[in-house]
């Protein structure tokens, strides 16, 4: 089979060599482009004749499926895979497979990173210790004792719950199923509503689908307490996101830490968040670490082999 990787997956090309090698060494044929490209006709022309392309979180829609009678795998080193044409895929039996689990510390730690931000200041401190003027410093909060709700306790969650419990936080979550792993870390579980009229800070951990987005809007956001902060490094739609610059502005909450929004970087210079008060803003770079990074190469390399062994794994199901 033709085995094609469109995009680079932030190792080293050495890396990538050597995990190619079974590919290869099975009689497989492999072919990399280290380079980005979110060209339709160029993404068509690098898959032409793929048996199995790999991709990471470039878009790759249903125009370029079309352009390829052969393709059977799309195999995605990303945890979600919203940015596929899946209806297609699904139209033309192809399977797509993902990496989920490669990322989960590196976001875990980012919400704690875009917590302590938000209650030391940590962004402001480092402005006002350079200005001219030196304007004071800023009296913060601790992590301990607040109660911190997760929506979501899939891997992520429960990596980022085992953080805020170490911090000496209380648990409280929603969720359609309860995690066994929960019950060690002594979370409540209860209704949305009641847990952000709880919760000093709510962070989210559920993938994007019908029913997740926009849970977070006006009207959730005013249920929250004035001093607790909203973290968001799940899925930008999750959230109105104008709804929540409001909230932040008028001080319904005290603060947001956000590292996705309702489209990928760079964002659109009247996008309402990029002016909103007491909001922290990375450009969506949670699942990005070097460690991270290794591992989900491994991850979609290894769903690749498992194809070309008749034992496809990781599928996502439609």
């Amino acid at each position: 089979m033709l085995v094609k990787l469109l995009e680079p997956l932030n190792v080293p090309d050495a890396l990538i060599e050597e995990l190619a090698k079974p590919i290869k060494e099975a009689g497989h044929e492999f072919v990399y482009y280290n380079t980005k490209t979110t060209d339709t006709d160029e993404l068509a022309e690098r898959s032409k004749d793929a048996d199995i392309i790999m991709i990471a979180n470039n878009p790759y829609p249903a125009e370029v499926i079309n352009q390829n009678d052969n393709l059977k795998l799309i195999n995605v080193a990303f945890t979600g895979v919203d940015h596929v044409g899946i209806a297609e895929a699904k139209n033309q039996e192809i399977l797509i497979s993902n990496a989920a689990g490669y990322a989960n510390q590196a976001v875990a730690e980012l919400t704690i990173g875009l917590v302590l931000d938000l209650f030391r200041k940590i962004t402001q401190g480092n402005k006002d210790v350079r200005a001219e003027e030196y304007p004071g410093a800023i009296q913060g909060r601790e992590i301990k004792g607040k109660t911190v709700g997760l929506i979501g306790t899939g891997k992520i969650g429960i990596e980022t719950a085992k953080l805020f419990k170490a911090f000496g936080a209380n648990l409280i979550a929603l969720d359609h199923n309860e995690n066994p792993d929960s019950k060690e870390l002594d979370i409540e579980y209860m209704e949305l509503d009641d847990l952000l009229k709880q919760a000093d800070i709510v962070s989210l951990h559920v993938p994007l689908v019908p029913g997740t987005r926009g849970m977070i809007s006006k009207e959730k956001l005013a249920l929250m307490k004035e001093s607790a902060v909203l973290i968001n490094c799940a899925r930008g739609p999750i959230v109105d996101n104008d709804a929540l610059a409001d909230a932040l502005n008028e001080g319904v909450i005290a603060g947001a830490g956000i590292d996705v929004f309702d489209m990928e970087p760079p964002i659109p210079g009247d996008y309402k968040l990029l002016d909103a008060k007491n909001a922290i803003l990375t450009p969506h770079v949670g699942f990005l670490t070097d460690e991270a990074m290794e591992l989900r190469a491994g991850i979609a390399f290894d769903n690749t082999l498992a194809f070309l062994n008749g034992n496809p794994q990781n599928i996502i199901k439609r």
